[in-house]
């Protein structure tokens, strides 16, 4: 199975940037490149939300309109690393975020029963 790590959360003012990485490994097919990897989040009471995803194969993003605009989402497949870069952080943005792994096999990346293999989280919090 694909092992993901999150990692680059904590506490940032509005405003502010912070730049997720999720770490993966053990392919069973090829390398990231053969992979979708998706960024989700899941705010205080709230369900988890998928806010981006990127197909590594050809590099084509998706973006929720909460973040779309502010987050960049990025690969470094040589690294087997997906970034996610946050500015203009909102006290909204605040939440667990989670990176999750699909085979690029053609399903459908909007829907979070699609991901495979998940992180562990790691906690964003956007106050002053």
């Amino acid at each position: 199975d694909v092992q993901l790590q999150a990692s680059g959360g904590g506490l940032v003012q509005p405003g502010g940037s912070l730049t997720l990485s999720c770490s993966a490994s053990g392919f069973a097919f090829g390398n990231l490149r053969d992979y979708t990897i998706g960024w989700f989040r899941r705010a205080p009471g709230k369900e988890r939300e998928l806010i981006s995803f990127i197909v590594n194969r050809d590099q084509t993003t998706y973006y929720a309109d909460s973040v779309k605009g502010r987050f960049t989402i990025s690969s470094d497949s040589a690294r087997s690393m997906v970034y996610l870069q946050m500015h203009a952080l909102k006290p909204e943005d605040t939440a667990v975020y989670y990176c999750a792994e699909a085979l690029d096999d053609g399903r459908n990346y909007y829907e979070d029963y699609e991901y495979d293999s998940w992180g562990q989280g790691t906690l964003v919090t956007v106050s002053s």
